[in-house]
């Protein structure tokens, strides 16, 4: 599955490029998030909460930064596993684009799912998986902007 969308958001770039990299931004903003912590530079550790259907898992996972352009670009890959839920990994392309004194976030985003989540059904677990993105989304746009 892949899944495309921008926001506007009321920061200059370098402020939208730090609050992106901020553990304790990223925990408020990612639906069913239970806590992000930063293991080096680069990783994360991320423990959330996913309901597809009648399906609910808890994923353990981690979260890699990589192909870092300061304060233009990076990618975003993760993987998870939801013990008998089944797993999930994919990455997420983030881009970001000064537009005066805001900045233009755009995402391209993938990805797969195996385990019980998987039988679920494709539609069921598209729509869950554009409905988390453009909630990250959202919520770091409203939480970033009320901090403005």
């Amino acid at each position: 599955m892949e899944m495309t969308g921008e926001q506007l958001v009321p920061l200059p770039q370098a402020a939208t490029w730090d609050a992106l990299h901020d553990p304790a931004v990223l925990k408020e903003c990612v639906p069913g998030c239970e806590s992000i912590t930063k293991t080096s530079d680069t990783e994360y550790d991320v423990l959330m909460v996913a309901k597809v259907g009648p399906v609910s898992a808890k994923f353990k996972g981690k979260m890699t930064v990589a192909n870092e352009d300061p304060p233009r670009a990076y990618t975003l890959l993760f993987e998870g596993q939801g013990g008998v839920a089944g797993f999930a990994r994919g990455e997420a392309v983030i881009s970001l684009t000064p537009e005066g004194t805001s900045t233009r976030l755009g995402y391209k985003a993938k990805a797969t799912i195996g385990g019980k989540l998987a039988q679920v059904g494709a539609r069921l677990i598209d729509g869950v998986a554009k409905q988390l993105a453009g909630k990250f989304f959202e919520n770091f746009n409203k939480r970033v902007s009320a901090k403005k």
